[in-house]
């Protein structure tokens, strides 16, 4: 029987984080909920995550310059930005810099749903 994907989510609004948490395992995937940068790579290991979420604009390290750093550590883990900000420009810099996704923020559940399972490589289960 096949695991079950391992999403970090990286976030520094514990309501966001908790709700985003409670979202993708309703989703059918496994969470683990983090409040910084640094919390999050304090426990990392390659092959520990199959995905991470994490916001745009985080206090500390940016959710960019973790993804950036992951791009060394483990560059096959795929990263998807969040943001409050619908702005396209940061949207368009976020995906060219390497961002498997983008979304933006209140995430809809089918939308995350669809970014998952194509950072996953998995076909889609809506």
């Amino acid at each position: 029987m096949p695991s079950v994907p391992l999403i970090a989510i990286v976030e520094d609004d514990a309501a966001l984080r908790d709700a985003l948490a409670d979202l993708i395992e309703v989703l059918g995937f496994a969470a683990r909920a983090f409040d910084s940068s640094e919390s999050f790579l304090a426990v990392h290991v390659p092959g520990l995550f199959n995905c991470l979420i994490t916001d745009f604009n985080l206090l500390g390290e940016s959710g960019v310059q973790l993804r950036r750093r992951l791009q060394v550590l483990d560059p096959s883990l795929p990263v998807i930005i969040m943001s409050g900000q619908a702005d396209p420009l940061a949207c368009a810099w976020a995906l060219r810099d390497g961002a498997a996704a983008y979304l933006a923020k209140p995430v809809n559940a089918q939308v995350l749903l669809q970014r998952l399972n194509s950072a996953l490589g998995r076909a889609s289960r809506a």
